[in-house]
């Protein structure tokens, strides 16, 4: 009986980066959680050359794909890629189909659909380039002390999202230093209202009776400095030796005040979930303003599967082992045990 699952992902260069190298330490415990249930997994690395990994796949014929593919040649706007050709070979995989997967990882896109379904997400100013003109209601006004934080618009980690990105100033002012900034963020960026206050984090997983939220994480900022700004940035994510990494720890322990708005965390990630027709396993980041209204920030369609991560936290949180969510990915998705 073939018990064969191709572990795809993106081929690493050499040297890679904290954020790049991070997918071979995915590879790892996703092949070593399938191996403890039985499977025979199969590591494929893939770049752009498509020809090779249909190749590939059509020489292994795995029962399906567990997708761990972030990007392609380092470029975030190549991440549904992979899932498209998938679908042409009618070969099934882990995650979100790949229209979900476009629909949100372009960022601003993702933020206009949130808007028009009347979901909370932080103002913002569209991207340089301008790829797809929006005359939507968002209007960030004209007050010159708005706080934004200028982000790439397909690339995620966190990358560029440290204090020299935050700026302040009208969205006019703003725009201007869009072009400039660019180069830096995967040659796309857009600039995001910045708001102040509580980051969390929602995990969600797909079962046979439906979605389940896995227990909300809070990112806190113990010890961040009044004048620095209280998010997770790239060093916070990254670098293990920095400040930022040290000072962003997550808990699961709340206050009973704070139940109706985790209730409210819940339904969100809920609609968002049905919204942009998601799959598999995702994860959906917000922050709460000190009002304790919540926005929106990201919908992340395949979120970090390290043993060290959030979603694994959260998936222990909630009393499921690491190789149970595995299976549990597995058995929704790929074969029915």
């Amino acid at each position: 009986m073939n018990r064969s699952i191709a572990v795809v992902h993106n081929a690493v260069t050499d040297p890679a980066g904290p954020d790049e190298a991070d997918v071979l330490v995915q590879v790892d415990a996703v092949s070593e959680a399938l191996k403890g249930l039985g499977y025979d997994p199969i590591p494929v690395p893939c770049t752009l050359d498509l020809a090779a990994l249909r190749q590939t796949l059509e020489k292994i014929r795995p029962l399906g794909v567990f997708n761990l593919v972030e990007s392609l040649e380092n470029r975030g706007s190549l991440i549904h890629v992979v899932p498209a050709l998938l679908d042409t070979m009618a070969v099934p995989y882990t995650g979100c189909p790949a229209p979900a997967v476009h629909a949100t990882s372009h960022k601003v896109m993702a933020k206009e659909r949130l808007y028009l379904a009347g979901l909370p997400t932080p103002a913002w100013i569209n991207p340089f380039p301008a790829d797809m003109p929006w005359q939507g209601g968002m209007d960030p006004g004209d007050d010159p002390d708005l706080l934004w934080i200028i982000k790439s618009v397909w690339e995620h980690g966190s990358l560029g999202l440290e204090a020299e990105n935050l700026v302040t100033g009208t969205a006019k002012t703003v725009t201007r230093l869009l072009k400039e900034r660019a180069p830096g963020l995967g040659g796309a960026c857009f600039a995001e209202q910045f708001i102040s206050g509580r980051e969390f984090n929602l995990s969600l997983l797909a079962t046979p009776s439906g979605v389940t939220v896995l227990p909300p994480a809070e990112i806190l900022f113990p010890d961040i400095p009044a004048d620095q700004p209280a998010m997770v940035g790239f060093r916070a994510k990254w670098m293990a030796d920095s400040d930022e990494y040290n000072n962003t720890p997550r808990q699961f322990d709340f206050a009973p005040a704070d139940t109706p708005l985790l209730e409210e965390l819940e339904t969100l990630a809920r609609r968002c979930w049905h919204l942009f027709h998601l799959a598999g396993y995702a994860r959906v980041d917000f922050r709460v303003d000190p009002d304790g209204r919540p926005f929106v920030l990201e919908i992340n369609t395949n979120p970090c599967l390290s043993p060290d991560a959030g979603f694994a936290a959260a998936l222990e949180q909630a009393g499921i082992s690491y190789t149970h969510g595995i299976q549990q990915i597995v058995t929704t998705q790929l074969c029915s045990e």
